[in-house]
This record gives structure tokens, sequence and C-alpha cells, in this order.
């Protein structure tokens, strides 16, 4: 699931992450006479020569299934459920298969179902996968045509995503891209950001606050943030989205299950942070200097 999302290849395109590649860098992946070239970041790497080594591999697919043959479409998706299960997702938002003519009509009745509504203001692609993006789209339109969504838009997508996307018959109705950003994951504003605003897409940034554990935990204690915060009689969630949502064009919706939270991440609309307090992110937290590919969570 990592390797999908880090790169994002295809479920078709699995098969392609083979030992080999992973340990020269970049995947060539040849299909339907097309090639692309797919980085594996470092981090990815890393992992994945880790797994090789503990599974005995030597060569070739590093996803098999036991009787040592390439994993079916079928055998992901099941993979996928499984996980989806575990972390308490919605099935809906997990599926790629949900984007295709054959699924997204019911799943989009089924989400206005549980929700008791009688349309949805926006309704997100949440990643690539093997439907391809003009049935998607068209699929939207014709959502949008009946009344079901007023918006639909996209989430996970790279900047060559959003290319392909505006090449496509309706693609640029997109209204929003979703992608991790926050003080110390900020890979997007390289290039991806800057064709966003070029192309007038917005961005909604997910954990705004960094996911947790030892990342979340760091920007908590650090000295920089704790200064701004003070400066501002404010906390460091309120300086954490204020620095996400400077530029006016950028949606934060950062999770929370208690209202004190809630109230408090309110409160960082009323935070401007000054040119000097930037500089000092800045510092601490470097925008990159070459291509970084997504974070996701």
């Amino acid at each position: 699931m990592e390797t999908i999302c880090a790169t994002g290849i295809r479920v078709s395109e699995l098969k392609f992450i083979t030992l080999e590649r992973v340990r020269v860098g970049p995947a060539r992946i040849s299909l339907k006479g097309k090639i692309r070239i797919i980085m594996v970041p470092s981090r990815l790497r890393s992992k994945l020569l880790r797994y090789a080594s503990r599974q005995g591999i030597r060569g070739g697919e590093l996803f098999l299934s036991d009787s040592g043959r390439s994993l079916s479409r079928k055998q992901i998706w099941a993979h996928m459920k499984a996980l989806s299960l575990r972390a308490g997702v919605e099935p809906s938002k997990v599926y790629p298969h949900n984007a295709g003519r054959k699924n997204i009509f019911k799943s989009c009745m089924a989400s206005m179902e549980r929700m008791g509504v009688d349309y949805l203001d926006l309704y997100l692609l949440h990643w690539r996968g093997g439907i391809p993006l003009e049935e998607t789209v068209a699929c939207m339109e014709q959502l949008k045509k009946e009344g079901k969504i007023r918006r639909w838009g996209v989430s996970n997508f790279d900047t060559s995503d959003m290319e392909e996307l505006w090449s496509v018959p309706g693609g640029k109705n997109c209204a929003v891209n979703q992608v991790l950003y926050h003080v110390a994951s900020r890979g997007i504003e390289y290039d991806l950001l800057p064709w966003m605003r070029a192309h007038h897409v917005p961005l909604m940034a997910y954990c705004p606050l960094a996911q947790g554990g030892d990342l979340r935990r760091g920007l908590y204690q650090s000295k920089t943030l704790q200064t701004i915060a003070a400066a501002h009689q404010a906390s460091i969630s309120q300086v954490l989205l204020a620095f996400a949502v400077r530029d006016g064009r950028t949606i934060a919706i950062p999770r929370s299950s208690r209202k004190e939270h809630t109230l408090d991440n309110a409160g960082a609309d009323r935070l401007i942070l000054t040119e000097a307090e930037l500089a000092a992110i800045d510092r601490e937290f470097p925008a990159p200097t070459r291509k970084v590919y997504l974070d996701i969570v």
C-alpha cells in the first residue's frame, strides 16, 4: 500500500517494482504502449530492500502471492480491504475502482444515505487507481448534472497527475487537490503548489498539525514555534495552522475529536505571522530545493 501511494503507480503496474529497479532507483514501466519512469523515494527504497531481505527475495518482483506468482488485482483489493477495516477507514474512500462508472454512482448514493443528505458539496477521488481519469471525470461531471454533487476534486495528486488531469475533457473543473502539508512536510512547495497556484486550484491541506508520533512531538517542542506562539499568546496548533493557510488560498483540515481542540484550532484565523516569524520557520523547517515526492498518510 505504501509503495502504491508513495510512487503514484497504478495497481496494474505493481509488477514493475522489482528488486533490481529498487536497487538502482527509478523504475521503468512499459504498459499499453506507453513508457513511464517512476521515482522510488529513498525512504521507501530502504524499506523495500529490508522487506526483500526478510522475504529472501534475490531478484524479480517484490510483491508475490504465496504461490510465487504476481499478485492479481483481486488479491490487492483484498489486502486493501483488510487494511481499511483495521484502520477504520470507510471503504468507499479507499478503493480506486470506486472511481469508475461501475461503482461511483452507487458509492456516491451510499455516502449521501450515511450522511442523511440530498447532495454532496464536494466529492473527492482519493488517489489514482486503475480507472482511466477520463472515465472518472466523466462520472464526476454526470454526478454534477444529476445534482448529486456540487463540485468534485482529487487527493494525493502530484504535479504529473494534475497535468494529466488537465489534459482530460472536463478535468479543469477540478475544484481542489487535497494533499498532506505542514511546516515539516513542504515538498509540494517545489513544483506542485506553484502549478496549482498558476492554474487556480485551491490546496486542501490534510494533517496540517502533522500526523502524530515523534514528528508531531518534535514540532510542539520546537523553540522557534514556541517563541512565535508566546509572542501571539497563541497555541502551537494555531501557529501551525496559521502557517498552512498563510497565503489565503489554502484550506486546512485538522482532525479533532474534542470540543476544546476544535475551538483552539478555530482561533488560528486571527493569527497573522510576520515576515520575521516566517523567516524563522524557514530556517528551522526549510522548503525543499529539489523535487520531493508526496508525503501520504
